[in-house]
C-alpha cells in the first residue's frame, strides 16, 4: 500500500495539541507502569502513546491524521509528510513499536520485563524525536 492509498482524515492543525496531549498521559502511564513493574500495562501505553504522538506531528505538520484500520499504515504515512534527515530511521523504530501491540494484547502470555524494558527505551527515543519536531 502506498502513502497515498492510506485512509486519513483532515484535521486542523493547531488541534496537534489535543494528541500531544494525550501522548504524553499515555508517556507518564507507561513510566508509572514500568516502575510498578506492570509490564503489559507499560508495553500497551507505549504503544499507544507513540500512536497519539505521531498524530500529532502529522496534524501539525500535514493537517492529517492516519484513519486506517491498520496502525502500521501510520509508518508509510509518516515517511511521506515529515521531511526530517531521521524520519527513515524514526519511521523504522515506530513500525517496531507498534509491531509488539498484538503481541501485548492478544498472545497468550504476558509481557515481562526483558520486553517491555527496551519497548520503554524506543517509546522514550521516538518521543525525544516527536518533541524536537512539534
Amino acid at each position: 500500500m502506498t502513502p497515498k492509498d492510506i485512509h486519513s482524515k483532515k484535521v486542523s492543525r493547531e488541534r496537534h495539541t489535543i494528541y500531544w496531549g494525550k501522548a504524553m498521559e499515555f508517556f507518564e502511564t507507561m513510566v508509572d507502569a514500568a516502575q510498578k513493574q506492570n509490564w503489559n500495562a507499560a508495553g500497551l501505553a507505549g504503544v499507544h502513546c507513540c500512536i497519539s504522538a505521531t498524530d500529532a506531528l502529522l496534524v501539525k505538520h500535514a493537517g492529517i491524521r492516519s484513519s486506517s484500520d491498520s496502525h502500521q499504515d501510520v509508518v508509510g504515512l509518516l515517511q511521506a509528510k515529515i521531511r526530517d534527515a531521521d524520519v527513515a530511521k524514526q519511521a523504522r523504530r515506530l513500525g517496531e513499536i507498534l509491531a509488539q501491540k498484538n503481541l501485548i494484547e492478544y498472545i497468550d502470555k504476558s509481557y515481562a520485563e526483558k520486553d517491555a524494558l527496551p519497548l520503554k527505551l524506543s517509546v522514550e527515543r521516538y518521543m525525544e524525536w516527536v518533541r524536537k519536531l512539534l
